[in-house]
Order: C-alpha cells, then sequence, then structure tokens
C-alpha cells in the first residue's frame, strides 16, 4: 500500500467558526494579532485527528490585500504569527509538516484580476522568499489559470524545499480550470518549472476524479482537497466577498466526503485533504480509512 500525506483541512472557516464573529475578507488574518490561541488550537485538533501537514494561516496575507484594510505594514509580522502557531503545534505533535499557503492576488476565483506572469510574479516574489525560508513545503493554492501558476512559479524558481501547487477547476467540470482553460495545459509547465507536487483545491469533490484522470498522466506525484461548498456563488466573485456568500453543504458528512478521498486514493492520489468546509471530523474520518486499508499515513 502507497504512503500518504494528510493535510488538514479547512483554516479559515474554522477560525469564523469557532469564533462565532462576523465574518469580514480578512478576519481571519486580523485575529491573528490579537491572540494566536484559537490559530493554535485548529492545528492542533488537525493533528489530533491524524493530519501530516499543518497550512499555515497565510492564505490571504498578501499585500494588495492588506493595502485595502490599512494593515500592510504588518505583512510579515502576520506571516511570522501564523509560521510560529503552524511550527508549535507541530512540535507538539511530534512529527509532521509545515505547509506555507499563498493564495491567490486579489482574489480567489478571480483569473481575471490577475496581472500578467512576470509583473505577478514580483508581487509574490517577498510571500514565497519569506515562507519558503521558514517552512518545511511551499503550498501554492487556488491556481485558476496558466498565467498565475506561471507567476508563482517564476517566483518560487530558487526555493529550496518542496513546491506543491494545487489548480481549483469549475465546480461542474473537473477537466477545466477556473479560466475556462483545459486543465491538461498545466503539463506544458513541467518542462519550464520548478515544482514537485500538483494538487486539485477547493474543487466540489464531484468533479476532482476527472481532473486526477488528467494530473495522473504528469508523471509527478499527485492529489486532492476539496471543498465543501454547493458552488462558488456570483455573490463571491464580486469585490471584497465575505465567505458568508457562499453556503455550506449539509450532504458532505465526514463518511461521505471520505469515499471521494479514498477514490482518489485508488486512483493513485498520494497526497489528501480537506480545503473550505471541510473540518476536523473529516480528516479523522479520512485518517481512519486510510489506516483500515492498510496505508500508512506520513
Amino acid at each position: 500500500m502507497p504512503e500518504i500525506t494528510l493535510l488538514d483541512g479547512s483554516i479559515g472557516q474554522e477560525l469564523v467558526k469557532r469564533s462565532g464573529a462576523k465574518p469580514t475578507p480578512l478576519w481571519s488574518t486580523t485575529v491573528m494579532l490579537e491572540d494566536t490561541k484559537l490559530l493554535s488550537e485548529v492545528h492542533d485538533e488537525y493533528f489530533a485527528m491524524g493530519a501530516t501537514v499543518a497550512t499555515t494561516n497565510t492564505y490571504p496575507v498578501l499585500k494588495d490585500r492588506l493595502e485595502r484594510v490599512g494593515l500592510e505594514d504588518r505583512l510579515e509580522e502576520l506571516w511570522d504569527r501564523a509560521i510560529e502557531t503552524a511550527m508549535n503545534s507541530k512540535k507538539k505533535n511530534g512529527h509532521g509538516k509545515v505547509a506555507g499557503s499563498i493564495g491567490p492576488l486579489h482574489a480567489s476565483y478571480r483569473p481575471d484580476l490577475i496581472p500578467d506572469a512576470i509583473e505577478a510574479s514580483k508581487q509574490y516574489k517577498n510571500v514565497i522568499a519569506h515562507l519558503s525560508a521558514k517552512c518545511d513545503v511551499l503550498l501554492i493554492e487556488t491556481v485558476s489559470s496558466i498565467e498565475h501558476a506561471k507567476a508563482a512559479l517564476i517566483a518560487a524558481k530558487d526555493v529550496k524545499i518542496p513546491v506543491w501547487i494545487a489548480f481549483s477547476t469549475e465546480d461542474y467540470d473537473g477537466t477545466k480550470l477556473r479560466s475556462g482553460e483545459d486543465l491538461s495545459l498545466a503539463k506544458s509547465l513541467i518542462t519550464e518549472y520548478n515544482f514537485d507536487t500538483i494538487l486539485i483545491n477547493c474543487s466540489r469533490p464531484e468533479v476532482a476524479k476527472d481532473s486526477l484522470k488528467i494530473l495522473a498522466d504528469f508523471n509527478k506525484p499527485f492529489g486532492a482537497y476539496a471543498n465543501g461548498f454547493t458552488e462558488i456563488t456570483a455573490g463571491f466573485l464580486e469585490d471584497f466577498p465575505t465567505v458568508d456568500a457562499l453556503k455550506e453543504r449539509h450532504d458532505l458528512s465526514p463518511k461521505e466526503y471520505a469515499k471521494f478521498a479514498m477514490e482518489w486514493v485508488e486512483m493513485g492520489a498520494t497526497i489528501i485533504g480537506g480545503c473550505c468546509e471541510v473540518g476536523p471530523k473529516h480528516i479523522e474520518e479520512l485518517a481512519k480509512e486510510l489506516r483500515d486499508k492498510g496505508h500508512k499515513i506520513v
């Protein structure tokens, strides 16, 4: 049986749920300015459920996003608080990895807002350098176009730690990126850019199977971590959205989600986990099913 890396699940949504606070575009970021206790609890619980990777709470901590709320001067402080919290949880757990998360510039699922690859790579340069110097893995998430992928990979060309890149596909077609481009076009990136693993993230679990059929042909480790949204709504694609513009599914129990994820493993995926609205109980069920099937979680 192949060894499986088990990612954690949602970070931002878990913070909002546990706090009871009203969501704002950067609430899961600004909560770290006051106290990282809540974030520490989230990381600790994922490790306790069986995850072997803690994803830093840095997905939206980008200069262009913080400028909107006047916090750009606290950029490095926020990166370091997120990294330190994840590292401390890893240390308490006794093993695992910390993945430095980098989300899209400007907004998720909006490849139309990404500048050309050269210009966007300049905006990614500092965050990639900072996170890759302190984390175990660099995780470039929710990549929605080929140009977006190129931008991040150009900025990551000198990174010394493993680089994982995760693409987001259309809600009802796992063969298409959110830009409308064919996911298969990502194969052309292999010869030009440095990355170690290719993933699908923040897509509906129903379409991940079609995505993974394509990734399996790339001759690189691959995997998936899907979301638990009904779909990405038009309201969330407006400027400065909050997560309450999206609806959580109520038909995606831990067991139902695990059925999808175990299919991915049967297809050859070696890295699985959860994204938005996939929480600790889902990861606990995944860990159980992996062990029941004889997989070693690494």
